[in-house]
């Protein structure tokens, strides 16, 4: 057999589809270029990013790997692993698959008094806002409950407790928060400050369209100094807050995370249900499987909807909860979010032959999680062979400098974007205008760079901004070139 025919069975056919994904892939191609397209050389030298660049570009039909940088180096997929997150789903879970919240009574109701305990009980639900808190306490109202003389319960068993996703993250990262089989609004308290003659007026709470409860869980504390922003405590049962007095102006909002989930939940919940009319005892963590009488049950939207905003919107938590209760699904027991991650991890290594993976999370947040740009490459072209995953990822738009739209006549980019401080990466489909069809994975991480600013307390370090569009503009001059040179 000639040297280029092993060749093309050793990177595409039916051995890039069966086994491992291109198991001795070369660092490049063959580059079976067809029309003038820039060089890789001066589209990578023009971003000049520093660190590792690796990528890999495959052919939908053939399974062919038509160009390869690095392509076999691991490396952070950001929030790219939330696609192999919402496929894992999707296989324990079902594309219909809700989520349920739940009121139970452990006693009859008589003469609008419930003679036993009221229990709060997630069911792992990522997408719970305080809306439908307050519709389950009309509905409680409207099941004749005015009183209740046991204890008010909230139970987020469901899933393993994570305190936090990621270790390195800023202490008021609103995307780094707890996770809990309880989870409201993504699991963010709002915090809102106003001056008030020589001090600051300052309100915690968990808005949504129609309300806005007060809660007791959270407090905040203005103190005189300059940095750092914020610090955190983690008390008994409250977030304990403090926020730099010089940093504040004259007024503004944020949210921060929760790391009280189910307190807070039921701390929003009792002063909903007293709007309705029913007087309920402050929430109590209770660790016991709820054993009653459902009284009220909400219902989270299919899943594929949820997976669908997952991939718009990128939410860490809706990737963590989704992905655990995933793995609760397939059975064995689960302990924590890193053996759910690893559960991942040898479900993708057989499924997909992506024999690089290792997830330590389900959402990409911690930069500990690796895989090769050719196993990931070759993960959404297998992936996309139903057209479940193709159809749930969002439209990616050209950009330019400025940040605004710029037209790319006839090509086609869906796609899932991740970013981490000096991480960035894409991965997905790519149409090119004569309607070739492509999967391909890109990932830059300067990872040295990272590490001297990951852990500090500031939202945004020093040039993580510039570095972040550099890469983004470096990946879309790839799809560029490919689209040319493949087409």
């Amino acid at each position: 057999m000639r040297r280029r025919n092993v060749l093309n069975l050793l990177l595409g056919g039916s051995v890039l589809a069966a086994m491992p994904a291109c198991a001795n892939a070369p660092e490049r191609s063959m580059r079976p270029v067809v029309k003038p397209a820039a060089p890789v050389e001066g589209i990578v030298a023009r971003a000049g990013l520093g660190g590792d660049l690796a990528f890999a570009v495959v052919d939908m039909r053939s399974g062919n790997l038509l160009e390869g940088q690095g392509g076999n180096t691991p490396l952070p997929p950001a929030s790219v692993a939330k696609a192999v997150t919402a496929l894992y789903a999707l296989d324990a879970l079902g594309a219909g698959y809700q989520f349920r919240t739940r009121l139970v009574a452990t006693g009859p109701v008589s003469d609008g008094v419930l003679r036993g305990d009221l229990i709060l009980a997630g069911g792992g639900d990522p997408t719970l806002e305080t809306d439908h808190l307050a519709t389950m306490a009309a509905e409680l109202a409207r099941a004749g409950v005015r009183q209740v003389t046991g204890r008010f319960l909230v139970w987020g068993n469901a899933l393993p407790f994570a305190a936090e996703i990621a270790n390195d993250q800023s202490a008021q990262a609103g995307y780094n928060p707890s996770v809990s089989g309880l989870n409201l609004n993504f699991n963010r308290v709002h915090f809102e400050w106003r001056r008030a003659g020589s001090d600051y007026a300052v309100t915690m709470d968990a808005r949504s369209n129609r309300h806005r409860p007060a809660v007791q869980m959270a407090r905040m504390e203005v103190v005189n100094r300059s940095s750092p922003l914020y610090t955190y405590r983690r008390g008994a049962a409250r977030d304990e807050w403090t926020v730099a007095r010089g940093a504040l102006g004259n007024s503004g909002s944020r949210w921060l995370p929760v790391r009280h989930p189910e307190l807070y939940a039921g701390d929003v919940f009792r002063v909903l249900a007293q709007g309705q009319g029913v007087t309920l005892p402050a929430p109590e963590l209770t660790r016991t499987t709820p054993a009653g009488r459902d009284l009220v049950t909400h219902r989270s939207r299919p899943l594929l909807d949820v997976l669908r905003d997952l991939l718009r919107f990128s939410t860490n938590i809706s990737a963590e909860a989704v992905g655990m209760t995933a793995s609760v699904a397939r059975g064995g027991g689960l302990a924590s979010l890193p053996a759910s991650a690893a559960q991942m991890s040898d479900w993708a290594r057989a499924r997909f032959g992506m024999s690089s993976a290792r997830f330590v999370d389900h959402s990409g947040l911690g930069a500990a999680s690796q895989v090769s740009m050719v196993d990931l490459a070759n993960m959404f072209r297998r992936a996309g062979e139903d057209g479940m995953l193709r159809a749930i990822l969002r439209e990616h738009p050209f950009r330019d400098a400025s940040n605004r739209i710029v037209a790319e006549p006839g090509l086609d980019v869906r796609a899932k974007t991740g970013t981490l401080y000096f991480v960035s990466a894409l991965g997905g489909y790519l149409v090119t205008p004569g309607g070739r069809e492509m999967a391909f994975a890109i990932c830059s991480a300067d990872l040295a760079r990272r590490a001297r600013v990951a852990g500090g307390q500031i939202d945004r370090p020093e040039g993580t901004a510039a570095w972040a569009r550099a890469a983004r503009m470096m990946q879309q001059d790839l799809l560029r070139r490919w689209a040319q040179a493949h087409s």
